[in-house]
């Protein structure tokens, strides 16, 4: 029997692969394109055995993949999930602490509607109709928008002048379009009291929302005829308003926070231990900056956090060394940007203007950097942005399956578990809503009410039968 040919062998080999990637859920035609990826990374290095790879090697490559900007998102996370199953077949020993989910994190580059570029001074007044469209995000609106684009654009620039933030102009953008489609489509300034009553009527009775969805509404029409019109709805009179339901937030045990951290590793790891440690919110830690992070005092300072409030947070003690090592890779990143002409951030306000090196400098950079370079869909310049939140999530889904809690967590549920634990520890219901934000205490006292005393905490009959 003669010795097996390299064709052979190559050919048992990618059929093993494909059985490989079938077996972990990838069905054709997308394994094909699997099994492309895997045969460029392998062409990369025609010389070289796959077992003899370090992770180094792996991670620059993915690094070096990101930077032409040549992969969409759906693209470049297939790359990373093709090169992980490449090398489950030889089984290396770094292959279990890969940051894989930190790679495929990195997929999604921000978009141009997204909270942490789109807000610029120099941009009032100069967005398209077609820029507001994309920012209300539904295609019906296009057309509203296109006939009516002195309304759409003056709300817009007032919202921007009197600072407030993206999501709230993207949420009233919304609604304005909304109301007037409900409307037949009517001039906006042909509408007033009666009519906005009407459509909030119709949200609640017909439509069937939450209460915080129909003052949502409220709010943005109001804010809208007062100030982008500046002719005041005056008093709308009686109307049936949605039912506030009492909803309690999802918190997690001790015990549960525990599994789920231990079920986390590498940088997303890092992430989810810091929302649980400082109680901070996920674009708040996907924000930070190196210079936000005050090792000597123990604090970090949360900057432009909701409402565009500056506060200090806890930096964690178990977690300092890690941040350390892992601004240690951060800086070696930024390092080999600025040796390839790259290394800028994005920076708040008017500060590129005012200091036009500051954008490179280290102490800008962001904590938790993506993976891949990608283009600013602002400027056009090729930057590297934070981390997208929409890999957070994920890891954190994925944690929370591997830890075996059947809860209806998100990233959230930490702040909320970080609030209600510092209280079970006896902290006064101050001290937490300063940590966390609240510009009112009632909105704290919420983590009262999941707090194991009163009702909850008495003993039940059935424990006292013995």
């Amino acid at each position: 029997m003669g010795e097996e040919s390299r064709e052979d062998r190559e050919r048992r080999f990618w059929d093993r692969y494909l059985k490989t990637l079938h077996s972990q859920g990838v069905k054709p035609p997308s394994d094909r394109w699997h099994v492309v990826r895997a045969e460029q990374f392998i062409r990369t290095f025609p010389d070289r055995r796959l077992a003899d790879f370090g992770p180094d090697e792996v991670s620059n490559y993915l690094e070096e993949s990101g930077r032409t900007g040549a992969l969409a998102d759906w693209q470049y996370r297939q790359l990373v999930r093709a090169i992980r199953i490449l090398f489950s077949m030889v089984q290396p020993e770094w292959l279990a602490s890969f940051d894989w989910e930190f790679w495929s994190g990195s997929s999604r580059p921000l978009e141009s509607q997204h909270a942490s570029v789109a807000r610029r001074p120099d941009t009032v007044g100069s967005d398209t109709e077609a820029v507001l469209a994309e920012r209300i995000g539904d295609k019906g609106c296009a057309s509203l928008v296109h006939r009516y684009p002195e309304a759409f654009t003056t709300l817009s620039n007032v919202l921007r002048t009197r600072g407030l933030s993206i999501r709230t102009e993207k949420s009233y953008l919304h609604w304005l379009c909304r109301f007037v489609a409900f409307h037949g489509g009517r001039a906006p300034a042909e509408l007033g009291a009666t009519q906005v009553v009407s459509f909030l009527q119709h949200l609640a009775v017909e439509r069937n929302v939450a209460a915080s969805t129909q003052n949502q509404a409220l709010n943005a029409l109001v804010f809208f005829y007062d100030k982008a019109l500046v002719r005041p709805l005056g008093e709308l009179g009686p109307m049936v308003r949605a039912k506030r339901p009492k909803r309690l937030p999802v918190v997690l045990s001790t015990t549960e926070v525990k599994r789920l951290l231990d079920a986390m590793e590498g940088v997303h790891g890092l992430i989810a231990a810091l929302l649980y440690g400082s109680g901070m919110r996920l674009l708040e830690c996907l924000r930070l900056r190196v210079q936000d992070v005050e090792f000597e005092r123990n604090l970090i300072v949360v900057r432009r956090g909701k409402g565009d409030k500056d506060r200090v947070v806890p930096l964690p003690a178990a977690v300092v060394s890690r941040l350390r090592e892992h601004l240690l890779g951060v800086r070696g990143l930024h390092q080999t940007d600025l040796a390839q002409g790259r290394g800028e951030v994005h920076l708040p306000d008017a500060l590129a203007v005012k200091y036009p090196h500051a954008a490179k400098a280290w102490g800008w950079q962001y904590v938790f950097p993506s993976g891949r370079l990608s283009v600013d869909p602002r400027s056009g310049q090729t930057r590297r942005h934070h981390l997208h939140e929409d890999g957070v999530q994920r890891a954190i889904r994925a944690a929370l399956e591997r830890a075996g809690i059947e809860r209806k967590a998100s990233c959230h549920s930490l702040r909320h578990s970080f609030a209600t634990h510092l209280l079970e520890r006896g902290h006064d219901i101050r001290t937490v809503q300063e940590l966390l934000g609240h510009a009112d205490v009632s909105t704290t006292m919420i983590y009262t009410h999941v707090l194991n005393r009163g009702g909850v905490g008495a003993l039940s009959p059935l424990d006292a039968l013995g």
